[in-house]
């Protein structure tokens, strides 16, 4: 079940081939629904379960798509996967859709769809594409988590809408940093994670 192919095509994207560090893809919406953790959190769960299944199918029929029509096959399947996604969340988190918005219909475009569609769900079989979606899904996830943690801690003093830092900071001085809440600073933190990250990993660094 878990060969080392399958595992590599469920771990690398968390860290070694992380989509958004290493491939630099899904940037947009990593900046865009990263305010506050609880929209970050559903995001990346609405992606892993998009990217997943649509793997599976385009996997399962990969061997039927005329070449010359393939990314509209691939943009149809996932097109109706986000729409039962959406309608999903209005019906069980309406609030969440709500700030959300129009970056759960987006998902459409997310390059790292695209590009795990073409780059394995074409050429493998449904179940390491399963685990591909997963791997790399979960390592979209990572990132928003991380940033949108940090905007939210630092910009609003909370964490999943929870007051984190006491009262009496800010009754001594303490002020949150609205500047995190701006999409710059959205922007900043990705750089500064992909910094860490480049710096702990030698062999991802250009020569």
């Amino acid at each position: 079940m878990l060969s080392k192919k399958n595992k590599e095509a469920l771990f690398n994207p968390l860290s070694k081939d992380n989509p958004v560090l290493v491939q630099i893809l899904g940037i947009c919406s990593t900046l865009a629904v990263t305010v506050s953790l609880e929209p970050a959190i559903v995001m990346g769960i609405s992606v892993i379960a998009v990217l997943a299944f649509s793997n599976v199918i385009i996997s399962f029929i990969r061997n039927t798509i005329p070449t010359t029509i393939r990314i509209i096959v691939q943009l149809v399947v996932v097109a109706a996967l986000v729409i039962v996604v959406q309608q999903f969340l209005v019906a069980f988190d309406y609030e969440v859709s709500k700030q959300l918005s129009v970056f759960i219909g987006l998902i459409i475009t997310n390059c790292i769809l695209m590009g795990r569609l073409e780059a394995f769900a074409l050429n493998n079989k449904p179940w390491p594409s399963f685990l591909d979606g997963i791997g790399n899904g979960l390592g979209y996830m990572i990132i928003l988590v991380i940033v949108a943690f940090f905007r939210e801690l630092l910009g609003s003093g909370t964490v999943l809408g929870f007051q984190v830092i006491p009262q009496w900071c800010y009754e001594h001085g303490y002020e949150n940093n609205g500047l995190m809440i701006l999409p710059p600073m959205a922007l900043i933190t990705v750089a500064c994670i992909i910094w860490v990250h480049r710096a702990r990993n030698k062999e991802l660094q250009e020569a």
